[in-house]
């Protein structure tokens, strides 16, 4: 097990955790349905690829560089795709919705890079 990847997996899920209970608590009243519904998306994606990221802290140590990249990649999709969701919904910058699709995109290629991992990557004996 990469004891990185679980500590980040471990850290976003946290974090997931409370932007949830803060949306549904502490925003309900603040923001329209629309952001809401937004507030809630940014918090699903963030708990699947934090989830993403735990898998890839049991995959690390036995499938090489790929697995690496697919860490970084769902790291990094997280924090463009969730972040500038939340971005929008706190602020109503509405703009950042530029930015969101980069932050998909990169998730995307988190789970190819998984993908590659399970049929074509080489896998370390042990």
């Amino acid at each position: 097990m990469d004891r990185t990847w679980l500590a980040i997996g471990s850290l976003l899920m946290f974090l997931a955790v409370a932007a949830g209970a803060f949306g549904r608590h502490a925003l309900k009243s603040r923001l329209s349905p629309d952001l809401l519904e937004t507030v809630e998306i940014a918090t699903r994606y963030l708990i699947y690829h934090a989830l993403a990221i735990i898998a890839v802290s049991l995959l690390a140590p036995r499938s090489g560089a790929a697995v690496q990249v697919a860490g970084v990649l769902f790291a990094l999709g997280i924090l463009v795709f969730s972040g500038s969701l939340y971005a929008i919904a706190l602020t109503g910058a509405r703009w950042l919705g530029a930015i969101t699709p980069i932050g998909g995109l990169l998730l995307l290629a988190g789970w190819l890079a998984l993908l590659w991992v399970a049929v074509a990557a080489p896998t370390s004996a042990g």
